[in-house]
């Protein structure tokens, strides 16, 4: 850890991210594109806040950071659907943000989980390099095999700024299910 690291990053997302190498990495892209890192307005930008909001926005990399799925016992098996939870993702192709909303179905077999843990597993899961389509999946076999439901059923739809600020320049929704 450099001195001028977050001292508020955690012990478990220091131990899974080099920030030297984001540091080295951020600089050079500064440089790539004509700019001073050493410039009062980018010095914490390289050093600090990029690779901390890599580490962040990683999150769901790491098992350490996946929140505990409590549960209750139940005697119904009616479909349980949690909406418009917000997402937040980065691209895998161009580290650009993607961003909407999912919508949860289950149907729970002898047990529920707290509904604040669906909001929670979704943004864990969503803070990683990956596709619409592959996070739509991992979410929905990772709720099948958290939950041991009887089905899962995910939604989303979602922006990619890939889109909206590069290639077509048109901003538009993505579904998948």
């Amino acid at each position: 850890m450099t001195s001028t690291h977050s001292q508020l990053a955690t012990d478990e997302v220091e131990s899974d991210i080099d920030y030297e190498k984001a540091q080295r990495g951020v600089r050079l892209l500064l440089e790539a594109v004509g700019e001073d890192p050493n410039s009062d307005a980018l010095a914490e930008t390289w050093q600090r806040r990029v690779p901390d909001a890599f580490a962040t926005l990683t999150e769901g990399q790491r098992e350490v950071a996946k929140p505990t799925m409590r549960t209750f016992d139940t005697e119904t098996t009616d479909l349980v659907v949690k909406t418009a939870i917000p997402v937040y993702s980065l691209c895998e192709h161009h580290l650009l943000p993607f961003f909407g909303t999912v919508h949860v179905a289950y149907r729970p077999t002898d047990e529920v989980v707290g509904l604040s843990k669906l909001t929670r597993y979704v943004r864990w899961q969503s803070r990683q390099l990956t596709m619409q389509e592959q996070l739509t999946n991992d979410i929905a076999s990772g709720l099948k095999e958290e939950l041991n439901a009887a089905t899962v059923f995910v939604e989303m739809n979602a922006t990619h700024l890939c889109e909206a600020m590069r290639g077509v320049e048109t901003e538009s929704t993505t579904t998948t299910r």
